[in-house]
């Protein structure tokens, strides 16, 4: 696919995917060109990679059932929580990624009230939520930040991984909701919602809970 990129402006097709050589400086050029906004998406990865996103509708689609999906299960159980999208995560030479949504669940407080995390001393989210239309997601991209748990959600199936001492192991079941089989009900929710719409899904799931 066909861009044009410069410090003045991103033209990128949707649903394409794009991958630059660039420095750091290059990486924080192209985030300052797109100003307010959170299209498209950038990644850098070390050493010198750049990877640009246009997102289709599913890929906002399914991260908005999902997040919703985690929200629900959380007040369901009375638990505390901050969530953030969009959100960039940035170290300094090594890693810039924006997660299509994140939540601090068990280190909750640690994000109260804070417009800004600076990614070398604040904790990291508990739970992160990654959609793949164009393979343009990798769990690895989350190793420098050490986030517990990563959900990726790509061919319609939903995949948990885990962060276990360097590596993530896929799991069966998330750590965050050790007590839901949480990809059955996903399934379910995403098959309501594809028949009836998304507010069907998320009321049918909340009085399943009640």
């Amino acid at each position: 696919m066909y861009a044009v990129i410069s410090s003045e402006r991103i033209q990128l097709p949707p649903g394409s995917v794009v991958h630059l050589p660039g420095t750091w400086q290059d990486y924080l050029d192209l985030c300052a060109s797109r100003g307010d906004g959170s299209i498209p998406r950038i990644k850098y990865r070390r050493p010198g990679e750049i990877l640009l996103m246009s997102p289709l509708p599913k890929h906002g689609r399914d991260a908005h059932l999902i997040a919703n999906v985690v929200t629900i299960l959380l007040d369901s159980q009375n638990r505390n929580y901050e969530a953030f999208t969009p959100i960039t995560m940035s170290l300094s030479e090594e890693s810039g990624i924006e997660p299509d949504y994140c939540f601090y669940i068990d280190r909750w407080q640690a994000a109260v009230g804070k417009d800004r995390l600076d990614w070398r001393i604040d904790p990291p989210p508990d739970l992160v939520i990654e959609i793949d239309v164009t393979s343009y997601s990798d769990v690895n991209d989350y190793l420098p930040y050490r986030v517990p748990e990563v959900w990726l959600f790509k061919r319609n199936q939903l995949t948990i991984h885990e962060l276990q001492n360097d590596a993530y192991q896929l799991q069966s079941n998330s750590r965050s909701f050790p007590d839901v089989d949480v990809r059955s009900l996903l399934t379910r929710c995403l098959q309501t919602a594809s028949e009836q719409g998304t507010g069907v899904a998320m009321r049918e799931l909340r009085q399943s809970l009640l």
